[in-house]
C-alpha cells in the first residue's frame, strides 16, 4: 500500500481525473473525507482516524481496498514462471487455497513491489499488488514472460496467460476481533473460515465471494474478493452490523505501522533491496534462480550498509522526511511516522546506518525544529492483537 495525499473534501465529489472504486458513491453517502490516492478518489476517514482505529482494535472495521491491483497468472508453467520472478518460494503454497507474502525485484535487487500471491487453482495464481504499481507490475511480468522459456524449453508466451482483472474485481477488508463472527453470520450455517493465509469460496448474503484470511492491520479478519458489481451490496450488508465501522486510509496507515508492516513508497521502493528493508525472510535463497537473486545474495553476504529500523519517539509525531540525528549529525530520515493510540506516543521507521539500527540505540528526531528523543526498537510496536 502506498502513501496518500492529505488534501481532501468531506462528502463531495473530486476531480474527474481520478478513478472511482465500485464503492465511491457509498463513501459519499457516508460523508467520508475523500483524498486522491494512487490515482483514485479514496476515503481517508469518516468519523475520525482515532475512532476508526479503536473500532478495528476492539471490534471490527471495514475498508474499501478495491483500488488494489489483481493480476491472474495461469496456464502450464505458471508455477515455474512465478518461481523465477518472485522472491519467496511458490512451492510453499502448493496447496490450492494457500497464500504467501512475497516481493517482485529487479536484476539489481531493488523492490519493484510487495505482493500477496494466492494459489487459486491447479494452474492458476492471483496476485494482489499495490494500486500505484499496477501498470509497472503488469508490464514487468509481461516482459519477463516474453524473455523466458519454461518446462521443456517452450516459450512462456505459449503456455502462460497474464491478465489484469483489477477493473472487474472488488476487494473489501473486514478486520478486527469481531470480524469473523460477522462474516459467519452473513455466510450462514455450516460456515468455517479459511486458515490464516488461505482463501476459500463462500456465499455472503447469497453473493459468491472468495474469502482470504489476510489483512494489513494485525487483527484477525478477511479480505473479500468479489465481482465489482457485487461490492456495494456486500459493503451495505457488512455495515448493517453494529459491530462494523467504516474505516479509511488514515486508520489503516496507523494500524499497519503499529504492526511494523511495510508501506511501499515509504519503507521500500526500487532503490532498496530486501535485506536492507528487513524483508530477507521473504527471500528464498535456496529455491534456485530468480530475478534479483545474485544482487540480493551479495548484500546478504557483505551485510547491508543501512537498515530499516523502528523508532519509538518520546515527544511529538515524526512525519516522513523528518531528519534523524545521532551525535548531532543527521544519519537518516523518517520513512513512515504516526501517533500510536495504543502506545500513546509517536512511532516511526527510518533507514539508519547498520550499526545504529540495533534495538536500544538512542537517536533524536527533529520535529518542527525541536530535537526529541527516540529509541530504536524491533517492530511490531504493538504486540497484543486478536492475532497474538
Amino acid at each position: 500500500m502506498e502513501a496518500y495525499a492529505v488534501d481532501s473534501v468531506r462528502g463531495s465529489r473530486m476531480s474527474s481525473d481520478l478513478l472511482h472504486t465500485p464503492l465511491y458513491e457509498e463513501h459519499l453517502a457516508l460523508g467520508a473525507r475523500m483524498v486522491p490516492f494512487a490515482g483514485y478518489a479514496m476515503p481517508v476517514q469518516y468519523g475520525g482516524i482515532i475512532e476508526e482505529h479503536a473500532a478495528v482494535r476492539s471490534s471490527a472495521g471495514v475498508f474499501d481496498v478495491c483500488h488494489m491491483a489483481q493480476i491472474r497468472v495461469f496456464g502450464f508453467g505458471a508455477r515455474e514462471f512465478l518461481q523465477g520472478v518472485l522472491t519467496n518460494d511458490i512451492d510453499r503454497i502448493s496447496e490450492v487455497g494457500a497464500a504467501q507474502y512475497t516481493l517482485l525485484c529487479d536484476e539489481d535487487g531493488g523492490i519493484i513491489d510487495d505482493l500477496i500471491v494466492y494459489h487459486t487453482g491447479d494452474l492458476e495464481y492471483m496476485i494482489v499488488a499495490n494500486a500505484a504499481n499496477r501498470s509497472t507490475d503488469l508490464e514487468w511480468l509481461l516482459e519477463r514472460r516474453a524473455a523466458v522459456t519454461v518446462t521443456d524449453g517452450t516459450p512462456a508466451t505459449e503456455l502462460i496467460e497474464i491478465v489484469d482483472e483489477s477493473d472487474r474485481t472488488g476487494l473489501i477488508a473486514v478486520q478486527g476481533p469481531k470480524a469473523l463472527a460477522v462474516i459467519a453470520e452473513l455466510a450462514g450455517e455450516g460456515f468455517e473460515p479459511p486458515a490464516r493465509f488461505h482463501l476459500a469460496e463462500a456465499l455472503l448474503d447469497r453473493i459468491p465471494v472468495l474469502l482470504a484470511r489476510t489483512g494489513y492491520t494485525g487483527e484477525d479478519g478477511v479480505e473479500i474478493v468479489c465481482h465489482a458489481s457485487h461490492a456495494a451490496a456486500i459493503w451495505r450488508a457488512l455495515l448493517s452490523f453494529p459491530e462494523i465501522t467504516p474505516c479509511g486510509l488514515g486508520a489503516r496507515d496507523v494500524l499497519r505501522l503499529e504492526m511494523g508492516y511495510h508501506l511501499y513508497g515509504s519503507d521500500m521502493d526500487r532503490g532498496v533491496d530486501p535485506i536492507s528493508a528487513g524483508l530477507g525472510w521473504v527471500v528464498a535463497m535456496d529455491k534456485g534462480h530468480f530475478v534479483g537473486r545474485d544482487a540480493i545474495e551479495r548484500v546478504r553476504i557483505r551485510g547491508a550498509d543501512r537498515r530499516l529500523a523502528g523508532l519509538v519517539v518520546s515527544d511529538g509525531m515524526a512525519r516522513p522526511g523528518y531528519p534523524v540525528l545521532h551525535g548531532g549529525s543527521e544519519v537518516g530520515k523518517v520513512a513512515s511516522g504516526t501517533y500510536s493510540p495504543v502506545l500513546a506516543t509517536g512511532i516511526a521507521t527510518a533507514y539508519l546506518p547498520a550499526e545504529l539500527a540495533q534495538p536500544g540505540t538512542e537517536v533524536e528526531v527533529e520535529v518542527r525544529r525541536r530535537k526529541v528523543r527516540a529509541e530504536v526498537v524491533r517492530p511490531p510496536f504493538v504486540e497484543r492483537t486478536s492475532l497474538s
